[in-house]
């Protein structure tokens, strides 16, 4: 028996009220939606649930109320309009807790994502993905957007065709992420964070000018690992320059390890049957208590704005929501556990060319709290890196005005002895 599935047989396997769960960015099944959407008249109280989704489709809206609806856990430029329409919903997570969340909330109906062709064996690969999805292999019904597009990759994403409910076959070129232009503000941060970067030390990196910079300036070291939760293209260079091997991890020896990749087709063809590439569930790979394991550990992220106790808001600007925790936090406890670990948030000190200072007494009305003042450890802006961890409330706010910039310092300076930060 084929387990190759027509439309009507798509729509058969979702029950009424099912919880359809979704990978982010490029595991989105575009032809499995496709379905979802054309034929959602015949879907009662369906509810999608997704990190991070690529393209804005019409039941993220409302537009298909009582039949299809969309469940946020990371938003992104195609739904936060919606979110901000009150057209759908946002839950609140970390990113290592995706998979136990999912279960405890959802009735975990079905899994819908792309895959890489069946090998000889029977199994599928995930490609670009393992993220929650991962954990639900062998315990939930998946079906397959089979797409000769997507990579074939190792590690913890592999699916034989026994633990799949069906395929769909949908050939289609991956979308890609573009990465911006570095400023010359981005090269001075990162300077001041690859000062801190040893051989051997194992990398946590996302995505952004910041971190392209911090990789470019990285290829005359040597035998670093990655232990990072998105892939992206400034690895391939950092390969290619003999600065990656992996060699002096603590675990995963020798593995670049990553539960998503997002990039271009230049990151898609260096993961493709590259085995020294793994993808694992995000259960695993961003566990503080596993990624502590790393004792060189090194976390590099961003944030929008900081205040004087130093805590970090990165999911919110101007105290509106803007995307979610994902694993900034989660890196940050790990920084924690690890036994030389270092981790560092970055950002420019201005925004609106210059004429609103990052740095902040208190963060603006509305704003979340991302990495904690407790889990803090650097803030990095073009001016320099202040350093948080185990310093008093008045050590942090002169380590913080020293690196505002310096127009907002004599304000920063009064506010803060105003408020107590400076005695």
């Amino acid at each position: 028996m084929t387990k190759r599935l027509n439309v009507e047989e798509v729509i058969g396997l979702i029950d009424k009220e099912a919880d359809v769960i979704l990978p982010l960015a490029a595991g989105e099944p575009v032809l499995l939606l496709d379905i979802l959407e054309k034929n959602y008249r015949k879907l009662d109280n369906v509810r999608v649930h997704q990190m991070l989704p690529i393209r804005q489709r019409d039941y993220m809206w409302g537009e298909m109320k009582n039949h299809l609806s969309h469940v946020s856990y990371f938003l992104s430029g195609v739904n936060r309009k919606p979110y901000e329409q009150g057209t759908i919903e946002l839950v609140p997570n970390v990113f290592h807790e995706m998979p136990r969340i999912l279960k405890k909330t959802t009735k975990l109906s079905m899994v819908m994502a792309v895959a890489s062709p069946m090998d000889e064996h029977g199994y599928f690969s995930l490609g670009t993905q393992a993220d929650y999805v991962a954990d639900f292999i062998g315990k939930v019904p998946f079906i397959l957007e089979v797409n000769k597009h997507m990579p074939r990759t190792f590690g913890e994403n592999q699916i034989h065709i026994s633990q799949i409910a069906g395929f769909v076959e949908h050939d289609e070129i991956l979308q890609e992420a573009k990465s911006p232009p570095i400023e010359e503000k981005d090269r001075k941060i990162a300077e001041f964070v690859t000062a801190d970067i040893k051989d051997g030390d194992t990398l946590q990196i996302g995505i952004g000018a910041i971190p392209n910079a911090v990789m470019k300036m990285l290829k005359d070291r040597r035998h670093l690992g990655i232990h990072t939760e998105m892939l992206t293209d400034g690895i391939i260079d950092l390969v290619a320059a003999g600065a990656v091997d992996g060699t002096r991890k603590f675990t995963n020896r020798g593995k670049i390890v990553a539960t998503f990749a997002y990039g271009t087709q230049q990151l898609y063809d260096f993961i493709h049957n590259n085995p020294s590439v793994e993808f694992l569930p995000v259960g695993m790979l961003n566990d503080p208590r596993e990624v502590a394991k790393e004792e060189n550990l090194v976390s590099i992220n961003a944030t929008t704005e900081v205040d004087m106790y130093g805590q970090c808001a990165s999911e919110t600007v101007g105290g509106r929501y803007y995307s979610s925790t994902g694993g900034q936090a989660d890196f940050a406890r790990a920084v924690r556990f690890s036994k030389y670990g270092k981790g560092y948030v970055c950002m420019h000190s201005t925004v609106k060319n210059d004429t609103i200072s990052r740095i902040k007494p208190f963060l603006a009305p509305g704003s979340v709290v991302t990495t904690s003042k407790n889990d803090v450890d650097n803030i990095v802006t073009e001016y320099g890196i202040a350093r948080l961890y185990g310093k008093s409330l008045s050590e942090r706010a002169k380590a913080l005005i020293a690196i505002a910039h310096p127009k907002f310092r004599e304000e920063l300076t009064f506010e803060a002895k105003k408020n107590g930060f400076l005695i």
